[in-house]
């Protein structure tokens, strides 16, 4: 329904009043009381954390994903005057008076509401009608668990937003042939694809479908022979708006991130000792004024480049190998050499020169250039740097690293290493301190100082191995190392024990992950077979729970075997040159398989084969997809498929009586999605629809 106004300068206004009214309900079930509970919401702990952060400006990597998303929570941070100051500790844990709620909040809820009249646009962008479009709008309006993910700090909502704002301005693009704002829409879809992308990563499945419907759109356009003239210009543009456009995009939200976070942070060690040296405090503040130039009695830690599978420094302790290992290999004995993701005492070495006794650096210092011998002496316990020919632990196939210990057996030490500056400028280089990328070469063997990345058992307190590797070749990061902290030692060796009996504490995070209690996989998602609590009152029944609209999903899944089964038959029968819609119907029907069941594939699929924990939220955006196919099988039925009058009536009926079941569903489990009205325990026992939900009952 449109509605036109003729102003007296004739400009001519449209408005889509089915466009207005769905928009403004959306903007009604997402922004009502988005404000309760005033307490921590599920995962708005996890991104809260990164909130204080961006508002105090100290750096942090997220490594879950890209920072987009971050930065677009922390804009309404911004806006609300938050200060950053809150303890990110507990789901349920009560706001303080100085967080601005609301507009923590009120970003995603704004996406979340857009992304309905989004949707009524995609549907009439597909070709199918109003009704249906607004069909599709009732159905997302409803659906409880889109509702809840808008209503709180989170991102998904944000996330459909984009991928669904990509696909219309790519359906824009793609059907205004002759329009002048095509390009402008093509424009927008590059865009939205980045912003996707850069929210979550997921964003990337949504986008590899779009190019590859660009690609099949690009390759019909080749064969346009009435272009010849202007098919190279038309190829470039979609390249440079598709890809060219999204990965600067993409690149641009880390330089904005970095440069807004230029404080040092929690997570400064996962980053080069260059990048760190940048940061206000932090290493900066450890390294300012440290010498540049290694030389020979130099004090150093040495930290490796590669950051696989962490970053770790060069480490020794008073601990040796095994004997023999478990599996019945002997080795050295000799003192163990690991690589250790923390700063420790442990990580300090003396740059020594092997002519001569001394330890401490002379005056002028005597710096150490690319291809010098030296020695490595561990300082603390006094033992030098060694590799042999005996198998290392864990990389049988490679040498064991040790610091040499006599046991006055037919085994010498070799503990001699020649300087490799990888990034050298001229051969006689002066190794720096934090700029250079060295390769510590040995002497006797060839063989090259390696991070392997394997962690040692207990005896070797779970660090990590470093072996030399005599089959080294190339440029591998994990065979490089630079100086990170540096001093020059002009005392003796004694005092610089005791300058260095402070130790850094740290917590060790257990390696193996334990499987969270909401945590479910892709095929439970599918009949809504699992739940999440997002909050619980602290004294009564109230709470907030991720469930979907159960009618919804139900025949959701309807829709998408009926329309597998229509367009196989459709394909089988028009391979035997029975055509029983016209071209133009079919055209439409695959288009909009390919965006809203190809959606749902793309966004669904991909997790059978991730090993990270997978929540019910993650399906949200496959599920956005599916629910649009609904509208359209059913537009498609009742013009295509039923062909009386009488058929049509009843089909009405059914839809009718569908509609008012989604209505019924939605408004059953609307305390479980606002979290208001508490209801007892009695209620709340007949609400739980399926034996696998897990909803809190509290015991009076």
């Amino acid at each position: 329904l449109w509605f036109c106004v003729k102003l007296p300068i004739s400009v001519r206004v449209e408005i889509n009043l089915l466009l207005m009214a769905v928009t403004g309900l959306a903007l009604v079930t997402r922004l009502y009381g988005i404000h309760f509970p005033r307490a921590v919401v599920f995962d708005e702990v996890y991104y809260g954390q990164f909130l204080s952060l961006y508002m105090k400006q100290v750096f942090f990597i997220d490594e879950s994903g890209p920072p987009f998303g971050h930065m677009v929570l922390a804009l309404g941070a911004y806006l609300g005057g938050f200060d950053g100051n809150f303890v990110w500790n507990r789901i349920g844990a009560e706001y303080t008076s100085n967080v601005p709620v609301w507009s923590l909040r009120v970003i995603p809820a704004f996406a979340g509401s857009f992304c309905i009249p989004l949707a009524y646009l995609l549907v009439v962008e597909l070709g199918y009608s109003h009704f249906s479009a607004l069909g599709a709008c009732m159905l997302l309006l409803m659906e409880n668990s889109l509702i809840v993910q808008s209503r709180f700090m989170l991102l998904e909502s944000v996330l459909i937003f984009f991928l669904l704002l990509a696909v219309l301005s790519y359906l824009h693009f793609h059907k205004a042939r002759n329009s002048s704002f095509r390009w402008f829409w093509l424009m927008i879809c590059g865009v939205s694809c980045a912003c996707g992308i850069g929210v979550k990563y997921m964003g990337m499945f949504t986008y590899f479908l779009l190019l590859g419907l660009t690609a099949v759109h690009t390759w019909q356009l080749i064969g346009d022979r009435t272009l010849s003239h202007v098919i190279v210009v038309q190829v470039l543009v979609r390249f440079l708006a598709l890809v060219v456009l999204p990965v600067i995009m993409y690149i641009g939200f880390f330089y904005v991130h970095l440069t807004l976070l230029y404080r040092s942070g929690p997570h400064d060690q996962m980053m080069s000792s260059a990048f760190q040296a940048s940061l206000e405090g932090g290493l900066a503040r450890i390294t300012q004024g440290q010498p540049l130039d290694v030389a020979l009695g130099s004090q150093v830690t040495l930290r490796t480049v590669s950051s696989k599978p962490v970053p770790c420094w060069l480490h020794s302790h008073k601990v040796n190998y095994p004997i023999r290992y478990e599996n019945g290999r002997g080795s050295s004995h000799q003192q163990q050499v690991t690589c250790y993701p923390f700063k420790d005492v442990n990580n300090w070495w003396i740059i020594k020169d092997p002519g001569r006794h001394t330890l401490v650096v002379s005056s002028p210092p005597r710096p150490v250039r690319h291809g010098d011998i030296i020695q490595l002496l561990h300082g603390m316990t006094s033992r030098y740097l060694n590799t042999h020919d005996v198998a290392a632990p864990m990389s049988p196939h490679s040498q064991e690293v040790s610091g040499y210990i006599d046991f006055n057996v037919s085994m010498p030490a070799q503990n001699l290493w020649r300087v490799d500056i990888v990034n050298r400028e001229s051969d006689r280089e002066i190794w720096k301190t934090i700029l250079s990328e060295v390769r510590l070469v040995h002497v006797n063997t060839s063989a090259v100082l390696k991070l392997s990345g394997a962690s040692l058992p207990e005896w070797g307190f779970k660090q990590l191995e470093v072996v030399g590797d005599k089959i080294y070749k190339g440029y591998q990061q994990s065979g490089m190392w630079n100086v990170e902290e540096h001093r020059y030692g002009r005392i003796k060796q004694w005092s610089f024990y005791f300058r260095t009996t402070f130790r850094m504490i740290y917590t060790k995070m257990s390696s193996s992950q334990s499987e969270h209690k909401y945590s479910s996989s892709p095929l439970e998602w599918i009949t809504m077979d699992t739940n999440i609590a997002y909050w619980l009152h602290p004294s009564s029944n109230a709470q907030i729970q991720l469930i979907g609209n159960i009618v919804n999903w139900t025949i959701a899944n309807l829709a998408l075997v009926v329309y597998c089964l229509m367009f196989l038959t459709y394909l089988l029968r028009r391979r035997r040159k029975v055509e029983d819609i016209p071209q133009d119907s079919w055209e439409q029907l695959v288009l909009a398989g390919v965006i809203c069941v190809g959606g749902w594939a793309v966004n669904y699929l991909p997790f059978f084969l991730m090993e990270k924990t997978l929540f019910l939220y993650h399906y949200l955006p496959a599920l956005t997809f599916k629910i649009l196919q609904i509208p359209i099988v059913v537009e498609h039925l009742y013009i295509h498929v039923l062909k009386s009058p009488a058929q049509r009536k009843a089909f009405g009926v059914v839809i009718l009586a569908v509609l008012c079941s989604v209505y019924v569903s939605y408004h059953n489990l609307s305390p479980l999605t606002y979290g208001q009205p508490a209801l007892s325990s009695d209620e709340l026992a007949a609400l739980r629809w399926r034996e696998s939900w897990d909803i809190l009952l509290r015991k009076r």
